[in-house]
C-alpha cells in the first residue's frame, strides 16, 4: 500500500497539489530492525490539498502555524540506528491524528453529527479537535460550516490509514523483540519557563507514569540531557491520544512523547531551518542512539 521511502522524497516546503491525495503516510525501515523501538513524526505533514487552501480562510503559510514543521527531517537518522520512522504527509490542521477519530467541533458542521462523535473534549472546546477548527495560533480556517461526510472522508484517508500503519510497526517491534518503546516526536512553539526563568528545550509525556515505565522514561531523559538539552516531564505536555492510548506498559508496550523547541532548529516566523538545524539534527540521532542501545536491558 506505502512505500517505504527515504523522509528526503517529501517536499522541503509547503506544497498545494491538485489530482490525486499523495500516500497517508511514508515509512522508511533499516535494513532490518535491529532494536524495539519505533519513532514516529505524526505532524510535521506538509502537502496540503489545492481544494482545502481555497476551502480556508488562510494562506499555507498561515495554516503551517499548526505543523511540526521539519520534525521528520530531524529524526532522519533513525532508521540508521536499526527502527523505523513512520512520518505523516497530510498536515495536521486537515486531520489531527494525535486525536480519537471522531472528537469533532459540531459548530464546524451544517449537519448533525452521529452519537459516537465526541463533541465535549478540551480538545474539541480549545478548536483542536480530529478536524480542528483554528490553527496553532488561533484563527479560524475555514470559509463555511463543512458537512460531516468531509470529516468523515479525512478520517478514512488519514487517521486511519495513518493508525493502521503505526499500530502495525508496535506489533511487529513486540512480536520480534517482546517489547516496544513509541517515541512520537512533537514540536512546541516556545520554549516552557520554568521557576528560575530558564525555558525547557524539551518536555517529555508519558502520561504521568500510565504510558511509560519510569526507568525507560529516565533512559530518555538522560540521553536528551547527554546532548545539553534541558528537560522537563509531562509539564505542560503530558502526551496527547497517541501516548495515552498505546502505551500499556503491562503488555511490553511503552510511549514517551517528545515536544522539541522550535527555536532551537528553526525560525517559526518564515518557517525555515536556522543554519544550525543539522547540528540539532546530529545530536537527537546521538540521543536516540543511546535510548536505542540501552533500551533492551530495561525490559
Amino acid at each position: 500500500m506505502v512505500m517505504d521511502v527515504s523522509p528526503s522524497r517529501l517536499p522541503d516546503e509547503a506544497i498545494a497539489h491538485d489530482g490525486p491525495d499523495p500516500e497517508p503516510y511514508v515509512i522508511t525501515r533499516p535494513a532490518r530492525q535491529a532494536v524495539p523501538l519505533v519513532v514516529a513524526s505524526p505532524h510535521s505533514g506538509r502537502a496540503y490539498d489545492a481544494d482545502f487552501l481555497a476551502l480556508s480562510r488562510l494562506d499555507a503559510q498561515a495554516l503551517r502555524k499548526s505543523e511540526d514543521s521539519f520534525v521528520d527531517e530531524l529524526c532522519a537518522g533513525v532508521p540508521a540506528l536499526g527502527a523505523p520512522l513512520l512520518a505523516a504527509c497530510f498536515p495536521r490542521a486537515w486531520c489531527d491524528v494525535n486525536r480519537e477519530a471522531w472528537e469533532l467541533d459540531p459548530a464546524m458542521f451544517e449537519d448533525r453529527l452521529p452519537s459516537h462523535a465526541n463533541i465535549v473534549s478540551p480538545r474539541v472546546a480549545a478548536g483542536l479537535g480530529t478536524i480542528a477548527r483554528v490553527v496553532a495560533s488561533g484563527e479560524p480556517i475555514y470559509r463555511r460550516k463543512l458537512r460531516f461526510a468531509e470529516a468523515e472522508a479525512r478520517i478514512a484517508a488519514c487517521w486511519q490509514p495513518y493508525h493502521t500503519a503505526l499500530t502495525g510497526l508496535i506489533a511487529e517491534t513486540r512480536a520480534q523483540f517482546g517489547a516496544c518503546l513509541l517515541l512520537d516526536i512533537h514540536s512546541m512553539p516556545v520554549p516552557v519557563p520554568r521557576g528560575s526563568g530558564q525555558g525547557a528545550d524539551i518536555v517529555l509525556g508519558d502520561s504521568h507514569g500510565a504510558a511509560c515505565a519510569r526507568p525507560i522514561v529516565q533512559l530518555v531523559d538522560q540521553a536528551l540531557r547527554a546532548e545539553g538539552y534541558v528537560v522537563r516531564r509531562n509539564d505542560p505536555y503530558a502526551g496527547g491520544y497517541v501516548t495515552r492510548h498505546y502505551g500499556r506498559p503491562r503488555e511490553r508496550v511503552h510511549v514517551v512523547q517528545i515536544e522539541i523547541a522550535r527555536p532551537l532548529y528553526m525560525d517559526e516566523t518564515t518557517i525555515s531551518r536556522r543554519p544550525n538545524f543539522p547540528a540539532v539534527q546530529a545530536s537527537l540521532t546521538r540521543a536516540f542512539g543511546r535510548v536505542a542501545a540501552a533500551v533492551p536491558t530495561l525490559f
